[in-house]
C-alpha cells in the first residue's frame, strides 16, 4: 500500500482507508505503528483524569448529562476530593492530570476551577501538568485559567461540519457552532496546547464526514485529539435513531481506523 503523501493528501484515499477490511486495514495499522515509533518512541503516558462535576448547562441531543436528562444523578466532587485525586496522580508520577466538567459558566464555577488549578500547582511544586475540559467560556476566563497554571484545553467540536453539528444540538441558539470553533480560536491565542476531537459513528454520519474531520484537525494544526466511538445513550432525543447505527464492534474498529489515519497525517501529536 502506497502512503505517499501524495496519496495522503486525496480525500478519496482517506475514505478508503476509514473503509478498510482485511489487508489494507493491517497495513493501515502496521503504518500508524510505524509512524508512531519513528515519532513519539514506545511510550505511554499516563493521564490522571478526575471527573469532578456531571452538572451541565447545556442539551446537547447525544449526551446522558444533558440539563434536560431525566434519572441523573448530578454531583459535584468537593475540592478537598479533588485535590486529593491529583495528588495521587503526583505521588505515583504521572505526568499531567486533566479537570473534566460539564459545562457551567457561572461565577461560583470559574472561581472553583481557579483555586483547583493553583491548588494542583501548589501540591506538586509546578511540576504536574493542568489539562482542562470545562466547555465554552469566555476569553477572559480561558486566560485567567491559562495565567494561573492550565496550560492545555481540550474543547472537543464533535463534528466539523457545521450541518451536521446543527443536527445533534438543539436549534434554540444555545449551542452554536461558529461559538465552538471561536472557543477553539480563542484558547490557542490564550497559548493553550489546544485539543479537541469528535464522536465516530453516531447518526446522520458518513465517511465524507469523518474525512472533513481529519482535515480539520489537520487546518487548525491541533496539539491533540481525543476521540472515539459513538455510545447511544436511550434517554436522548437521538434515541429513536438508534437502529440507524452500526454495531458497537463496527463503531469500535471505525474509530481504530480514524485514529490510525490521523497517526498518519499528524505524526507528532498527541492522540488519546
Amino acid at each position: 500500500m502506497d502512503f505517499s503523501q501524495q496519496n495522503l493528501n486525496d480525500d478519496a484515499f482517506l475514505a478508503s482507508l476509514l473503509g478498510s477490511e482485511g489487508d489494507l486495514r493491517k497495513a493501515l495499522f502496521a503504518k500508524a505503528a510505524e509512524v508512531k515509533t519513528q515519532w513519539l518512541g514506545k511510550k505511554v503516558y499516563y493521564r490522571g483524569l478526575v471527573e469532578f462535576s456531571n452538572v451541565c448547562i447545556k442539551d446537547c441531543l447525544y449526551c446522558g448529562i444533558r440539563k434536560s436528562g431525566v434519572d441523573v444523578h448530578r454531583y459535584t466532587i468537593s475540592d478537598a476530593e479533588i485535590l486529593d485525586a491529583c495528588k495521587f496522580a503526583f505521588d505515583n508520577r504521572m505526568g499531567s492530570v486533566v479537570l473534566q466538567s460539564g459545562e457551567r459558566t457561572d461565577s461560583h464555577f470559574i472561581e472553583q476551577v481557579n483555586r483547583l488549578v493553583f491548588g494542583i500547582k501548589k501540591l506538586s511544586d509546578n511540576k504536574l501538568g493542568i489539562t482542562l475540559s470545562c466547555g465554552e467560556q469566555t476569553d477572559e476566563t480561558y486566560r485567567q485559567w491559562f495565567k494561573t497554571g492550565a496550560h492545555r484545553y481540550l474543547l472537543r467540536i464533535e463534528s466539523s461540519t457545521e450541518a451536521l453539528y446543527n443536527q445533534i444540538h438543539p436549534t434554540d441558539g444555545s449551542h452554536r457552532f461558529q461559538n465552538r470553533l471561536n472557543c477553539l480560536h480563542l484558547l490557542k491565542s490564550a497559548g493553550y496546547q489546544v485539543g479537541t476531537g469528535v464522536m465516530i459513528g453516531m447518526p446522520f454520519q458518513t465517511i465524507e464526514h469523518l474525512v472533513a474531520d481529519l482535515r480539520f484537525f489537520q487546518s487548525f494544526d491541533v496539539d491533540m485529539v481525543g476521540m472515539g466511538p459513538y455510545i447511544e445513550h436511550e434517554g436522548t432525543p437521538l434515541a429513536p435513531y438508534d437502529h440507524t447505527l452500526a454495531p458497537r464492534q463496527a463503531r469500535f474498529d471505525l474509530a481504530l481506523k480514524m485514529v490510525a489515519t490521523l497517526r498518519l497525517l499528524m505524526p507528532d501529536i498527541n492522540i488519546a
